[in-house]
């Protein structure tokens, strides 16, 4: 019985938490969300970052960007201390088909990376930051 498969999700049945610990509720969408006073800066870079339009957006105070698997939110914290310190250990981490033209993109932008291609065991990837210093991740699997 021990490799029989869970009844809520298939998996088997010992690595499944759902068949030991339902879940009261279910997650419709994930959600990044990015916090700026120059929120236009920011939603100029993503659309030309993403190549794609926020929808919806509301100039000034929000705008989301749909990505496969999760939605990036922007937004104008009507607190803004509420939104101060280092988010230094937070990323954005965008995997694409070719490093070169992300870097590309990002140079036209004005963002340069202001490192170096490193290279790992897992691909390649690329540090750069928007314009408001959030840190992006851009990766290149091998």
């Amino acid at each position: 019985m021990a490799d029989a498969a869970c009844s809520v999700c298939s998996w088997k049945r010992q690595t499944c938490l759902k068949s030991v610990m339902p879940s009261k509720y279910t997650i419709q969408t994930a959600y990044v969300t990015l916090a700026s006073e120059n929120l236009s800066a920011l939603v100029t870079f993503y659309q030309g970052l993403l190549e794609q339009e926020p929808q919806p957006y509301v100039p000034e105070r929000y705008a989301e960007f749909a990505l496969p698997g999760l939605k990036l939110a922007l937004f104008k914290p009507g607190h803004p201390q509420e939104f101060s310190g280092s988010a230094a250990s937070m990323s954005v981490c965008l995997e694409v088909e070719d490093l070169e033209g992300a870097i590309a993109t990002l140079t036209d932008l004005g963002y340069p990376p202001p490192g170096n291609v490193i290279h790992a065991s897992h691909g390649q990837e690329i540090y750069a930051y928007d314009p408001s210093g959030n840190r992006l991740i851009l990766h290149q699997s091998v």
